[in-house]
């Protein structure tokens, strides 16, 4: 069994949608399966975002985010949800992986080595990631851009891996069945805890 970490990163938390019945449907087959299960929902998290670079490199990470980052260090595989905004990660997901993501906890500046080393190795990831446009279109027309940056540059440069990619696209036109259909496949995930 393993130590499942789901990072809601909807900004809208008031609201349900299509991610959250993704995660919770994703949360339910971890459970169903036995895997020890956290969640996080960034939007519930008060953090203000950084402005200057020396604040990332000298401030201290904000005390409502040290939870955080205490469940990624005990997780073994992360699963992130949000809506593809503007062609990106919402603003506020991003706001959280930078604040998060500091020397000490996610990388450590190494003599000889100018990436530094990795703190976050042994842990894998899912990115789940909903859109208007059509999957295929993002992935080859657009070429996945905003997820390969987020997988290429935050995770991986952490030492997160491997990372899975699953995209639901022409989220407006899913109805009921089709929304149905995504909540089984991400059930199916979280029983394999993939």
């Amino acid at each position: 069994m393993s130590r499942l970490l789901l990072i809601q990163a909807h900004p809208d938390h008031d609201t349900p949608h299509l991610c959250h019945a993704l995660a919770d449907a994703y949360a339910e087959g971890a459970r169903a399966a036995g895997h020890e299960l956290r969640m996080l929902d960034v939007a519930a998290l008060d953090f203000p975002l950084l402005r200057r670079p020396r604040d990332w490199l000298e401030g201290e990470v904000p005390a409502g985010l040290r939870g955080a980052q205490d469940d990624i260090r005990w997780a073994q595989h992360l699963v992130f949800f949000f809506p593809l905004w503007l062609g990106d990660m919402p603003a506020l997901l991003k706001g959280f992986l930078e604040q998060i993501a500091r020397r000490g906890f996610a990388f450590e500046p190494e003599a000889g080595n100018p990436l530094g080393r990795k703190l976050l190795g042994g842990r894998s990831a899912r990115v789940v990631v909903t859109m208007g446009m059509p999957a295929l279109v993002y992935r080859w027309v657009f070429r996945a851009h905003s997820v390969k940056a987020l997988e290429r540059n935050i995770l991986g440069f952490v030492g997160i891996g491997p990372i899975h990619e699953t995209l639901v696209g022409s989220v407006d036109g899913l109805g009921e069945a089709g929304v149905a259909r995504w909540c089984t496949k991400l059930r199916t995930l979280g029983r394999r805890g993939a």
